[in-house]
């Protein structure tokens, strides 16, 4: 099955996703959690800030320390990876893409040539679900999510393309 999920259209950058690759991020989430969870948005310019300062205090009280190790970045175990369900936001891939001024639409297609057009702000919010119990998704590569969960128990299926208009 094609993993690959293209973004084009009014944008300065054309964007190839491959979805096999996300397992190993660590920016997925967890999604039989996410929606119950409570959520917490963070700045991501305000946590640069924070973790420089408390990197750079530890450097002036300790010294130079090497990074961490692998042990302790993981925030997945491996049974966890193997096993889990996991979905990205939408949102960083968009941004990467930079949509041009004029832009005012995402449409996602899908593997059977349905679209579905979303403004540009509300795609952001959007989230692809890409792995089912440590499975990859039968009528994949991604599924896409309302960002509060409302359609997880139906969500739109086979998304191959992003056409920014």
């Amino acid at each position: 099955m094609d993993t690959i999920i293209l973004i084009k259209g009014k944008t300065n950058f054309e964007i190839t996703l491959d979805a096999s690759t996300w397992i190993f991020d660590d920016r997925k989430l967890d999604l039989t959690t996410y929606f119950t969870a409570e959520q917490v948005h963070v700045d991501p310019d305000e946590k640069y800030v924070e973790e420089a300062g408390k990197f750079w205090s530890r450097e002036i009280m300790e010294g130079a320390v090497f990074p961490p190790t692998l042990k302790t970045e993981k925030k997945f175990s491996h049974k966890e990876m193997r096993t889990g369900t996991f979905g990205m936001h939408v949102e960083p891939f968009i941004q990467n893409a930079e949509p041009t001024e004029d832009a005012t639409q995402a449409v996602f297609i899908t593997n059977q040539g349905e679209e579905f057009a979303f403004s540009i702000e509300e795609a952001k919010t959007k989230i692809f679900k890409f792995s089912q119990d440590g499975n990859m998704l039968e009528n994949g590569p991604v599924y896409l999510l309302d960002g509060d969960g409302q359609n997880a128990e139906s969500p739109i299926q086979g998304i191959v393309k992003i056409e920014i208009r």
